[in-house]
């Protein structure tokens, strides 16, 4: 997986809108609440949310890191694009845009 088949992956769901913030950091966001982050120019790996349960197991692998800032919510960072194969990124990704838009209001869920 790198950056490119990510955004295109992101860009896929419903509602999703990408951002770029802080001159480097690119949102991939639902209802204005990101699910995955990446580096807008490098191929350096992204962020993500995990189920509460998967989060300790996920960090104590080899390149991946909590998410700063962000890790009390269960996010992980993931150094490298090369530390999962393309069929985790994408369970990875699409499970985190659902734990998103699951917490959003009823009504913005039915919108999408």
């Amino acid at each position: 997986m790198n950056l490119k088949n990510i955004r295109n992956f992101c860009l896929s769901f419903p509602g999703v809108t990408e951002e770029v913030k802080w001159r480097q950091d690119r949102y991939f966001s639902v209802a204005e609440e990101p699910f995955c982050i990446t580096d807008s120019d490098t191929d350096g790996g992204a962020s993500f949310k995990v189920l509460e349960g998967e989060f300790d197991e996920m960090i104590t692998r080899e390149g991946i890191i909590p998410a700063p800032y962000m890790d009390r919510d269960h996010w992980v960072y993931v150094l490298d694009f090369s530390r999962l194969d393309d069929s985790m990124w994408t369970h990875y990704i699409h499970q985190s845009y659902e734990l998103v838009k699951a917490k959003l209001p009823k009504k913005i869920r039915e919108n999408l």
